[in-house]
């Protein structure tokens, strides 16, 4: 293993800390609770939004704190589900008196301990709602999850939403939305090698040099087949077309298109890739308004690459473009 480390023990502190130094306009780090917050504290009257999940997936969540986005993000341990005591600490700092919707990615861990944190802030008499991401189509059910993983999707949702709680909707208004974002977007990815996790030390699975892994999740799990290595115009098409069937999206309909890194692939295959997809969009007649493309929801060095699709509406393309300033995510005034 070949990283840029000190103590593997100590890379989660110690990146959130370069964050700090990095960002010192836009975020305030907690390092006792291993928090990434907006700075400026809670904006009252503002619906505050919190996500978080284990380490590893950079910029997602601490990368996407900032105005239009996340008010907070929790930092759990690499591929570990952030504690209850973190995220009731990201909970009441971002409370600003309209309420706190959680963004939870559908897996066991980050869903009980999201679950656990609400029930301690409803108790201080903070409004709680929570929204879980599982637009993974590779799978019903892995080895983190009950129900579909929860993916791609999750950036896109942090982005609308966010953009919506920043023009002051009220918490039931963002719920709903996120909601509908999800059950409007659907994912699935590729993995062209492993990931290595700091502590371990080595591969999570193995692949051939002539092999790649359909359908894995992002902490590496496994996904529906391992195959032989295709074209990129193949693997686009394995991608995109189980997301149009399982999201029943057609001729005449618009879509946002996010083709996300997952780590250890350079932009020019992304580039790539992208093309791929948008051939395969056009020629089904689907419209892409929207995209993206990059290093967004990652699984350490993993070389592979994933594909979100999100039905879109005019509410969704208007919230979508609106500004947002965070490290990972910049665009408007």
């Amino acid at each position: 293993m070949k990283k840029l480390l000190n103590d593997p023990a100590d890379v989660v502190v110690e990146a959130l800390a370069g964050m700090a130094a990095a960002h010192p306009t836009q975020l305030r780090v907690d390092l006792d609770h291993r928090l990434v917050l907006r700075s400026g504290g809670a904006v009252p009257g503002k619906v505050g939004l919190v996500s978080g999940g284990g380490s590893g997936h950079e910029p997602l969540h601490g990368g996407f704190v900032g105005r239009g986005m996340l008010d907070a993000a929790c930092a759990g341990e690499v591929f570990t589900s952030p504690v209850p005591d973190q995220i009731l600490a990201a909970t009441t700092a971002v409370d600003g008196g309209a309420g706190v919707l959680h963004i939870v990615k559908n897996y066991t861990g980050d869903v009980m301990n999201f679950e656990m944190a609400a029930e301690l802030a409803a108790e201080q008499g903070i409004s709680v709602e929570s929204v879980v991401t599982d637009d993974d189509v590779a799978v019903q059910d892995s080895l983190f999850t009950a129900g579909r993983r929860g993916v791609g999707v999750t950036v896109l949702l942090e982005k609308i939403v966010g953009a919506a709680a920043e023009q002051g909707r009220p918490l039931a208004e963002c719920a709903e939305l996120a909601r509908r974002v999800d059950d409007q977007g659907r994912s699935m990815g590729i993995a062209l090698t492993s990931c290595t996790v700091p502590a371990a030390g080595r591969p999570t699975f193995e692949l051939a040099d002539d092999e790649m892994e359909v359908g894995i999740g992002i902490h590496g799990e496994p996904g529906r087949s391992t195959e032989k290595i295709a074209p990129a115009r193949d693997i686009a098409a394995r991608l995109v077309e189980p997301v149009l069937e399982d999201l029943g999206v057609g001729r005449g309909e618009r879509v946002l298109a996010f083709v996300n890194g997952m780590g250890g692939t350079p932009l020019l295959e992304l580039y790539l890739m992208f093309n791929e997809v948008h051939r395969l969009l056009d020629e089904a007649g689907i419209t892409v308004s929207r995209s993206l493309v990059g290093n967004y929801i990652t699984s350490l060095d993993m070389a592979g690459c994933s594909v979100t699709l999100l039905r879109v509406d005019d509410d969704m393309v208007d919230l979508w473009d609106a500004p947002v300033d965070t490290p990972g995510l910049r665009w408007g005034g």
